[in-house]
């Protein structure tokens, strides 16, 4: 398998195998493509893409301005530079956000863990300029949601969207909400779970007794401790399809730092994630050529990590993106099912019968008081059959 995948990564493109290269030298490579005939096959309009694209220009300027980089054409330089500073004026206004949502909701007796955003830049890369974050994302008790709702809303936030829900199934059918402030240009997330359920995973009392304090603020600021955060970040990247190379530079760097390795195994065994942590840690390797410890190297030899890693690449290599609607067809399809392949057999099981649960639109098709809301479990199958007939017999029309 570790043929096969090194066969795939050589598909890359000049551009892809380029960033790839410039994301290795803070590790003391060579940089690759300093010949003027190499550097001449470079679509550099493309390579600036793909840099912003993966969320990676900060880390690619700091990295190139610290050698002899007159190979590289002036303006991609600029460009890059022009990047850096904005997002590291952004990471300090996120990091001032931070803080005060922190101490605004600890003001209430809401506990907050703050799962990514300048806290994490500060922690892996040792500077906040160097990570890129488009918003906030703060892990808090599920009882107290809605009450940081009404704490936001009174500090000019605006829920971007109100899920539909029936039966409370928002609570494991989703993970969170997000919030915009129109004036301070600013997006949070308010997480009531790491990932979207069904699906098993520490839960907050367990995340906050193992919790770091940050050292960026005044204000405490609390984030999660380095085992809980590798299983976060394996966890989302795989559930993105590592599709931003961002992700899998956090992965490379938290693995450069002492982790309890008894511990994390134990972790991601326990909530039956050992083969997502083991997909992330082939392509830090591969990729990014992260040194790995003899424990380490041996979450890497199931054949079925290796299979998920490989497949990850159908993302690194063709620069695809989740987050904007419309998804190309063939990549929803590829997505759903590599997202089924990440599950464990427990979560397979679990998200087979979800579909047993009542849906919003169950309600919509059949209206019954909320004290007959427990019919929909014994209806669901009539409704969903009512609702696909109609679908089909307008489609005909």
């Amino acid at each position: 398998m570790e043929n096969d995948f090194r066969s795939d990564s050589m598909h890359f493109s000049n551009e892809l195998t380029l960033l790839l290269s410039m994301m290795r030298m803070d590790k003391g490579e060579s940089m690759l493509w300093k010949d003027q005939d190499l550097a001449n096959e470079i679509d550099w309009e493309a390579f600036l893409q793909l840099a912003r694209h993966h969320r990676v220009f900060s880390l690619l300027y700091t990295n190139l301005r610290q050698t002899d980089s007159a190979w590289i054409p002036a303006y991609v330089m600029n460009a890059l530079k022009k990047d850096y500073q904005e997002n590291t004026f952004n990471m300090l206004r996120l990091s001032a956000e931070m803080e005060q949502i922190c101490k605004l909701f600890s003001e209430s007796d809401i506990r907050t863990i703050v799962l990514k955003g300048p806290v994490l830049a500060d922690d892996l890369y040792g500077n906040v300029s160097l990570r890129t974050s488009r918003d906030l994302d703060i892990l808090i008790p599920i009882q107290h949601v809605d009450q940081a709702h009404e704490l936001l809303r009174s500090q000019g936030y605006v829920k971007e969207e109100e899920y539909n829900t029936i039966l409370d199934d928002w609570k494991w059918r989703h993970h969170h909400a997000t919030f915009i402030h129109p004036d301070k240009r600013v997006t949070l997330e308010i997480h009531w779970r790491l990932g979207p359920g069904p699906g098993k995973e520490p839960g907050f009392d367990e995340l906050w007794e193992r919790k770091r304090i940050s050292k960026i603020t005044s204000h405490p600021v609390y984030y999660l401790g380095r085992e809980d955060l590798f299983l976060f970040l394996a966890s989302h990247g795989a559930r993105h399809g590592w599709s931003r190379l961002r992700w899998l530079a956090d992965i490379d760097r938290i693995t450069r730092q002492p982790i309890d390795y008894a511990k994390l195994h134990t972790l991601l065994t326990k909530n039956r994630q050992l083969h997502l942590g083991a997909q992330a840690v082939i392509l830090a390797a591969q990729l990014l050529h992260t040194p790995l410890t003899a424990e380490m190297e041996s979450m890497t030899t199931g054949k079925r990590a290796r299979r998920l890693a490989a497949d990850a690449l159908f993302y690194i290599r063709q620069m695809i993106n989740l987050h904007t609607a419309p998804v190309p067809e063939h990549v929803s399809k590829y997505h759903k099912k590599h997202l089924f392949s990440l599950m464990s057999a427990q979560q397979k099981i679990l998200f087979v019968m979800s579909f047993f649960y009542p849906y919003p639109e169950d309600a919509d098709t059949l209206t019954l008081p909320k004290r007959l809301h427990f019919l929909y479990f014994p209806l669901r199958p009539v409704l969903w059959a009512w609702r696909k007939t109609n679908s089909i017999s307008q489609r005909g029309t």
